[in-house]
């Protein structure tokens, strides 16, 4: 959207500077459960007209979009710790404006921009522009970029923050997996790291996500499609309603319950199904008629059972980067870099181009 004249990048420039700085000024957690009520919003815009504009702008744009708004509120909180401002460089829950410190709220709308650049740039890689979610590798990207500037608060230098912390590894240990082991101190989430709580999460999160989207790519594609629209519209967009589920649900983990996070797993899940299920039904994802569920028959129930299963399998592989991640770059870490980003845009582009190679 933002590429299609310099008119309209420096239109979303702009708003990009100004939703990086609303991000850092919220807290990027608060900013990151906006964005699943934009994701709402913009569903019931979509459903009604066809219009994607709500996902475009306010969603997944330099509105609220994860990789202007979240970002730019990641590298606020380790600014102002970097500054001496705050104390934890992984504290996305605080409303940074709270500080009075305008620097911080400027450090947010640098990041905005660099995320906007960033996404854009993704976006219209060859091949790899649409086979991977350009939103989270933007994210993951954006906080390797600010633990690298604002990372090293001890001495206060910039440019030198340590990515992956290698000298806090396990002493002892001979093996990778053994060395980023989660310590006693500054684990992701303590209650899903095991994995056991994994598989939980990951299956039955993902076949929630599965059948939410399975249901949207049907019923409003064939409502679509009676419209003279493609079909294949709503299969595009139906993961991101189970992932503004999840999003919304952070809110509940800001108030210091100890909630599933489960969003990677969600949008991952709802994708492969929807991605999937056409294959199974013998088609591709680009040539699939959706139809109502009230007018399938038995062998299409049977194969959304297995989509939904297949929806499982890939919520499991979601939630796995995401615990890989928190133990790379997380636990030892002096800054938010994102687990669930980082299990987004891998999984995205294991579920799309593995689609693509079947169909």
């Amino acid at each position: 959207m933002f590429t299609a004249s310099l008119g309209v990048f420096l239109f979303g420039l702009l708003a990009a500077i100004a939703g990086g700085a609303v991000g850092a000024a919220i807290g990027g957690n608060y900013a990151f459960v906006m964005t699943g009520f934009m994701v709402l919003a913009s569903w019931g815009i979509f459903a009604a007209t066809g219009n994607t504009f709500g996902f475009d702008y306010l969603a997944f744009g330099p509105f609220f979009g994860p990789y202007v708004a979240f970002a730019g509120g990641v590298a606020g909180a380790i600014y102002a710790t970097y500054k001496g401002y705050m104390t934890d460089g992984k504290d996305v829950n605080s409303p940074l404006a709270g500080l009075g410190k305008p620097d911080v709220l400027f450090v947010g709308s640098l990041f905005g921009v660099f995320g906007y650049v960033v996404q854009i740039g993704i976006a219209n890689l060859p091949w790899f522009g649409k086979h991977t979610d350009s939103v989270a590798l933007t994210v993951l990207i954006s906080g390797l970029m600010a633990r690298w500037v604002f990372g090293n608060t001890k001495g206060r230098k910039l440019f030198s923050g340590s990515l992956h912390n290698p000298e806090l590894f396990h002493e002892g240990a001979t093996s990778f997996p053994a060395k980023i082991k989660p310590g006693p101190n500054g684990r992701w989430l303590e209650w899903q790291e095991k994995p056991s709580q994994l598989l939980t999460i990951g299956s039955l999160f993902g076949i929630f996500a599965a059948s939410a989207s399975l249901f949207l790519a049907s019923n409003v594609g064939a409502h679509f499609a009676a419209q003279g629209l493609p079909s294949t519209l709503a299969a595009a967009n139906a993961s991101s309603f189970p992932f503004a589920i999840s999003a919304i649900i952070i809110l509940f983990l800001i108030t210091n319950r100890n909630m599933p996070v489960q969003h990677h797993v969600t949008i991952t899940a709802g994708l492969g199904a929807v991605h999937f299920y056409p294959i199974l039904m013998g088609g591709t994802f680009d040539t699939f008629k959706w139809t109502a569920t009230s007018t399938w028959d038995s062998h299409a129930w049977l194969m959304a059972f297995v989509a939904l299963l297949i929806g499982a399998v890939f919520g499991i592989m979601a939630a796995a980067f995401a615990e890989f991640a928190a133990r790379l770059w997380y636990n030892r870490g002096t800054s938010h870099i994102d687990p669930p980003a980082a299990a987004i845009w891998i999984s995205n582009t294991i579920v799309v181009s593995l689609a693509a190679l079947l169909s």
